[in-house]
C-alpha cells in the first residue's frame, strides 16, 4: 500500500526515508553544461523484516521484498508503481479455516502480491520547501479463487481506490507532510466501507550526524459504513445487530517512531517501532492474525533500501 508520498511515505519501511535528501556539489569554475541532469525516473528496492502499512502487518510479521519506480515531470505531474509481497488476503480467506473467519469450506482466495499505481501533481505552490501534492492511488491485488461475493457477507474485493491531498513542509532540518486520503471505493476488503478516510502526519529531523534522521508518524484510519445485514454472530455466538458500524469494529490510530541512516550512493537503512490501538477479535471481526494474534500489535522494523 503505497503512494507517491511514500516514495518521498509506509510503507511503511520506505516511508521512513522521506526526510533524507541528497545534495550534489560542483566546483565553482565548472561550467553548468558539465553538471549531470537529474533523471525524471527513479526506482527503489527494499527488503524488510515485516511489511507494516498504517500500523498493520501485511505479511503476518514475516519478511517482505518491495520495489517500484516513479516518473516525475518538471511540470509537477508524476506517475508511479510500487509492489510488495503480502500474505494477509490468503491468511484471512485461506483453505484451512481457523481464527480469522476464512469463509465456508471449499471457498478460498489467494493473493501473494500488492501492486500500487498512482498519479498526481506535486508543486511548490506556497513557497520553496512547501510542496503541495494532489493524486489518486489504486491498490490492486491480483487474486485467484472463489469470487468475493461468495465468501462471507462482510467480505469485499480488496482492490481500493483513494484520492489524496498532502502538504509537505521544510523548516531547516525539519521536514515532513500532512496528508488526507479518501477512499472512493470499499477499502481493503471491508464491505460497505466507501467514504473511509485516513489523515496522517509525518515529521523527520536531519540530525546532521552520520547521515542519521529521526522520524515520527501518527495517523487515524476511519472505516465508514455498517456491517451488511446477514453478518450473523460474534465469536461468542451472540447475534450481531443490524446496523453495527464498521467504525466501531475497525477504526483505529497508528503511530511510528524511527531513525534512518543514509549510507550514500542511494543506499539507506531504517529502524522503527510501530503500534496501534486496533482491536483483535478471535474468530470474528477485527484485525486478527491466523494464530489469533493482533495484526496491529507493536512491532519493530528493520529495512534496507536502494534507490536508483
Amino acid at each position: 500500500m503505497k503512494s507517491f508520498q511514500k516514495t518521498a511515505i509506509s510503507a511503511v519501511a520506505v516511508g521512513l526515508l522521506t526526510g533524507l535528501a541528497c545534495a550534489s556539489a560542483f566546483a565553482e569554475d565548472a561550467p553548468a553544461a558539465d553538471a549531470p541532469e537529474a533523471s525524471p525516473i527513479t526506482a527503489n528496492v527494499t527488503v524488510t523484516n515485516n511489511y507494516i502499512y498504517r500500523g498493520l502487518t501485511q505479511t503476518d510479521s514475516k519478511p517482505a521484498i518491495q520495489g517500484g519506480f516513479d516518473y516525475a515531470h518538471e511540470s509537477g505531474l508524476y506517475v508511479g508503481n510500487w509492489n510488495s509481497s503480502i500474505s494477509w488476503i490468503s491468511d484471512a480467506y485461506g483453505t484451512n479455516g481457523g481464527t480469522v473467519g476464512k469463509g465456508t469450506a471449499g471457498k478460498s482466495v489467494s493473493a501473494p502480491l500488492e501492486m500500487d499505481f498512482y498519479a498526481g501533481f506535486k508543486k511548490e505552490l506556497i513557497a520553496e520547501g512547501f510542496a503541495s501534492d494532489f493524486g489518486v492511488l489504486q491498490y490492486y491485488y491480483p487474486t485467484s479463487g472463489t469470487p468475493w461475493n461468495q465468501i462471507t457477507p462482510n467480505a469485499a474485493n480488496p482492490n481500493t481506490t483513494e484520492l489524496y491531498v498532502a502538504q509537505n513542509y521544510t523548516f531547516g532540518p525539519v521536514t515532513g507532510f500532512v496528508k488526507f486520503s479518501y477512499a472512493v471505493s470499499t477499502i481493503f476488503g471491508t464491505a460497505n466501507s466507501s467514504g473511509s478516510y485516513y489523515p496522517d502526519f509525518t515529521v523527520n529531523y536531519d540530525t546532521g550526524v552520520w547521515g542519521l534522521a529521526l522520524n515520527g508518524h501518527v495517523g487515524y484510519q476511519y472505516i465508514a459504513g455498517s456491517l451488511p445485514n446477514g453478518s450473523t454472530t460474534w465469536a461468542s455466538g451472540a447475534a450481531i445487530p443490524n446496523g453495527t458500524t464498521n467504525s466501531s469494529l475497525y477504526s483505529y490510530t497508528d503511530w511510528k517512531l524511527g531513525v534512518t541512516k543514509d549510507f550514500g550512493g542511494g543506499l539507506s537503512g531504517a529502524l522503527a517501532y510501530t503500534g496501534t490501538n486496533a482491536a483483535a477479535y478471535k474468530g470474528a471481526y477485527g484485525y486478527t492474525s491466523p494464530n489469533g494474534g493482533n495484526l496491529g500489535k507493536a512491532a519493530g522494523l528493520v529495512s534496507l533500501t536502494k534507490t536508483f
